[in-house]
């Protein structure tokens, strides 16, 4: 890299990091790399190419951290390890120096096209692989056809569409694990002349089950390749990857301080409150408008993301839903029209929290433990011989839950989705572990934003209590909160209690009732099964089909569902009466319970039309029995 020159033409000294940059051995002193600190003002003191620098510089102004320490240090061509919470800036901080790197080689060789891939970019969700897709051709804008990028974590291609996409040498390959590793097994991907692989959000990786496909990646990849591992936590899963990956000279670790990762301006509130009194809660939130902006609702299931979207939907209260049933591109638009503004509330669910609960892990190994001691051996051959029959491919069953479980594998939303301008996240249903709380809060109170982070918590004598709404993920509730209270409260943050007068929504408790009573179980299935046909009818992959079968196109068109739930037009309205003395009412006068929120009272004009009403005649003393022929004067 090139260092800046002084009036003299001497070449500065190189200024010592002030972060922690530092080989992992343990008799190696820290290293220190030039450009590192923190104090990086902007883009120019990296040495980027200028086509890059113009193209950012409509989207940042300055580096963030990260983005300040690790570039330099991928620059110079050595293997990385960093940690960052998300919304850092990690995308920029990996793929700024891999582009740089691909327009200077191209720039050496005097050549504008690839013969080879330069870059793979792997991520363990096609959520976030669309994401990551969309920033780097951003950061490519200026470029013009130099550098091509592409994204196959897309499962609608199928091999022949793939083939032509990748006929032409892409420079940037975006994928997951398993994608790129069935591409390769199957000789449409090559991965000779590999300059860099990029591991992004390296902790899910590995926890997602795509161990044994990057395995298989590392064998194939020739020597000298850079590994660029980005990740929120140096859990053992990353460390475990970096000896997988990282086999020659040990990485360099860029470790963000801590201090820097919790200078954010988020508000954490719970409610402890009965199951049904969640929809309660949730329902005033809403219609009383106590929350600003766009939210996050975040759901145990699958089925909890539809029941809370038909009960909301009885009170006119529009959102959107995301889980791993929609397929990924429907799961990538709706996070494109929550972005959008098309939707201002979206419910998520959460199901696949594999990340989190060292407790709950350890708990599970002891259970297995003892349940493997206990087992008899026919039991043990049962279970050998159905392993056998996995390997072979010759149960059915396995396979379509392998096949299922790859499925799930590839869906998250609490990690990597850059969702904009959240204003709060709303935990409808706590996480499993104060990991993935950290990482649901993380939606929220990004690029120097204030966010708030609301939890509803189900205590234990009130669990069980209304099992129409109950789900068994609730029954620890109370553990799970001390569990991320304690956490929040090592990192400096404080959990405070959001202060509903419940005795304020006593009025709302017959409309919310009313409403759960019609989302039953059968509406729940049929919007989900409604749901898929709407994708299906979306599909681009189908539409030959449907076009060579028409008989299947109409056969599900006409597949309506066989209930539909009631629209109560009288709920989507809130009576003056529910409510005395407006929205503000429903909290308590504490300075805990004090967030931002509109005042709901009387419709200014039509307080005003009533008041001009009420004046009527010129007198307001009356005269006879309302004879309009004694309100007539003789005066000329």
């Amino acid at each position: 890299m090139k260092r800046k020159l002084n009036d003299q033409d001497i070449p500065e000294p190189v200024v010592s990091s002030s972060v922690t940059v530092h080989k992992e051995q343990d008799d190696v002193e820290p290293v220190t790399t030039p450009n590192t600190s923190s104090k990086t003002s902007t883009f120019l003191d990296l040495n980027l190419d200028s086509r890059l620098l113009q193209a950012i510089s409509t989207q940042f102004q300055t580096p963030t951290p990260i983005q300040s320490k690790a570039i330099p240090v991928a620059l110079t061509g050595k293997d990385i390890l960093a940690r960052a919470r998300t919304g850092s800036g990690k995308t920029a901080a990996y793929a700024l120096p891999v582009l740089d790197r691909i327009l200077r080689t191209k720039s050496t060789n005097n050549t504008s096209s690839s013969t080879h891939l330069s870059a793979l970019i792997l991520v363990p969700t096609r959520e976030l692989a669309a994401q990551v897709t969309k920033a780097i051709r951003s950061f490519t804008s200026q470029c013009g056809k130099l550098i091509r990028i592409e994204n196959v974590a897309r499962k609608e291609d199928d091999d022949a569409i793939l083939r032509a996409r990748l006929a032409q040498v892409p420079d940037v390959l975006v994928s997951t694990p398993s994608r790129a590793n069935a591409l390769v097994q199957s000789g449409i991907l090559n991965l000779e002349g590999l300059m860099a692989c990029v591991v992004d959000e390296a902790d899910l990786v590995l926890s997602y089950g795509h161990e044994d496909d990057l395995k298989a990646l590392v064998g194939v990849m020739p020597r000298g390749v850079q590994n660029i591992l980005m990740s929120a936590t140096l859990r053992p899963e990353v460390l475990q990857l970096k000896g997988l990956l990282c086999t020659g000279e040990s990485p360099v670790i860029i470790e963000m301080d801590d201090k820097e990762e919790i200078a954010r301006d988020l508000k954490q509130y719970v409610v402890k409150c009965g199951e049904d009194e969640k929809f309660l809660l949730i329902y005033a939130i809403f219609m009383l408008k106590l929350i600003k902006g766009k939210v996050i609702v975040f759901v145990a299931d699958i089925d909890r993301c539809y029941r809370l979207k038909l009960f909301l939907e009885q009170f006119g209260i529009r959102s959107c839903v995301l889980n791993s049933e929609l397929p990924a591109n429907s799961r990538i638009h709706v996070v494109e029209e929550f972005n959008r503004n098309v939707y201002d509330i979206i419910i998520a669910s959460d199901e696949n929290e594999i990340v989190g609960s060292e407790d709950r892990q350890n708990k599970k190994k002891k259970r297995k433990s003892k349940k493997e001691d206990e087992t008899d051996e026919a039991t043990k051959e049962d279970e050998e011989r159905v392993d056998e029959e996995v390997e072979l491919g010759n149960n059915t069953r396995a396979s379509k839950k392998r096949k299922r479980n790859e499925r799930d594998a590839e869906y998250g939303i609490s990690r990597g989705i850059d969702f904009k301008n959240v204003s709060c996240v709303l935990n409808f249903d706590l996480p499993i572990s104060s990991i993935s709380y950290t990482h649901r809060t993380g939606r929220t109170a990004r690029a120097g934003n204030s966010g708030m982070a609301l939890s509803f918590c189900i205590p234990s004598t009130l669990f069980r209590q209304h099992k129409p709404t109950s789900i068994k993920q609730c029954e620890h509730d109370e553990e799970v909160l001390g569990q991320i209270i304690k956490s929040q409260e090592e990192q400096g943050q404080k959990i405070e209690p959001y202060d509903f007068d419940m005795k304020r929504l006593d009025g709302f408790r017959y409309r919310m009732t009313d409403a759960l009573r019609s989302v039953t179980g059968v509406a729940v299935r049929e919007t989900r099964a409604k749901e898929i046909r709407q994708e299906l009818l979306k599909s681009e992959k189908l539409k030959r089909h449907f076009e060579e079968n028409p008989a299947d196109l109409a056969a599900l068109r006409h597949d309506d569902e066989s209930h539909t739930i009631r629209t109560q037009q009288h709920l989507r309205h809130v009576p003056d009466y529910l409510i005395p003395g407006g929205a503000q009412s429903v909290m308590k006068k504490t300075a805990s319970g004090v967030v931002g929120f509109n005042k709901i009272g009387q419709n200014r004009i039509r307080a005003a039309r009533m008041k001009n009403k009420m004046k009527g005649g010129r007198s307001s003393k009356k005269t006879g029995k309302g004879d309009p022929l004694k309100s007539l004067s003789s005066k000329k």
